[in-house]
């Protein structure tokens, strides 16, 4: 059962609908699921397939991931369920822009996520002129956010900071998440702070503790959070980053046009090759 202090949204980050039934139990509740071509290639389904030697049409891989997402929207039918816009550096906003169109018609609580790269924001832009909810993912950075936030002011969105990919990095990916919430005070809050990429339950405490509107969470992180009680931490409670680094806040104007602010980031580019080869496995 929902803790009755607990004000953040907890999604499972999966891409098998077997386990969202398994978090709904373990749970008793479920505010969400995010999905993307990585999830997706570890289905149970497709690891059976191409362990016998069979790739996917494109338009099989397609009705596949329609497939899943249908699933567990009939599960979870009042909560968001994100789902990816399978792209890579040569997708184009407008090849991206009807791909979202075509996945948001899948079910009626859909949220595509399209990468933060400058494609990724011009296809955002239209998409919520027309009534797409979008999720902006692989964030990692501060202006990454800030411009998210002008791109989709008509519309309603995430966006996803990855932590622990910023730790793998040796940055505190806590840090992001605080200056990003931080940041967002005293604004419309159109656009909800997702924390995606939380590989330890000290990631999960934290976001909590920090106020972040949504976590999004392996199976495993959940588990172990129930485990535990399903603790609400104290307002000072602290995660130890160890020896990683601090990113510091930065004052940024939320009503400047999106291009103005730096977006570019190397991970951001790895995560979209990494969710593209993923995806291009499962194809002929």
């Amino acid at each position: 059962m929902r803790p009755a202090n607990l004000k953040t949204k907890i999604f499972l980050d999966g891409g098998n609908p077997q386990e969202t039934k398994e978090a709904i139990t373990l749970l008793e509740f479920l505010d969400g699921q995010t999905t993307n071509p990585t999830l997706i290639s570890k289905n149970p389904v497709v690891a059976e397939r191409l362990a016998q030697g069979k790739k996917f049409s494109l338009e099989e891989a397609f009705e596949f991931y329609k497939k899943v997402v249908s699933e567990i929207s009939d599960l979870i039918p009042e909560a968001a369920v994100s789902i990816e816009v399978p792209a890579d550096k040569n997708t184009t906003s407008e090849q991206m822009l009807n791909i979202g169109r075509e996945m948001f018609s899948w079910i009626p609580n859909a949220y595509i996520k399209f990468p933060i790269s400058t494609e990724g924001l011009e296809a955002a832009e239209l998409a919520v002129k027309e009534g797409i909810r979008v999720n902006m993912t692989l964030c990692f950075t501060q202006e990454q956010a800030a411009a998210v936030y002008s791109v989709t002011k008509t519309g309603d969105a995430f966006v996803s900071p990855f932590v622990g990919r910023l730790d793998d990095k040796g940055e505190n990916g806590m840090d992001l998440i605080k200056n990003i919430i931080q940041m967002f005070v005293g604004s419309d809050h159109h656009v909800k702070v997702l924390t995606a990429s939380v590989r330890n339950i000290d990631h999960f405490l934290m976001a909590l503790t920090l106020g972040s509107d949504i976590i999004t969470a392996p199976f495993k992180i959940l588990k172990e959070w129930v485990e535990k009680g399903s603790p609400i931490p104290a307002n000072n409670y602290s995660h130890d980053s160890g020896n990683l680094k601090s990113i510091p806040y930065q004052q940024l104007d939320l009503d400047k046009n999106w291009r103005e602010f730096n977006i570019h980031h190397e991970l951001t580019d790895k995560g979209i090759e990494k969710f593209a080869s993923d995806w291009n496995s499962l194809i002929i």
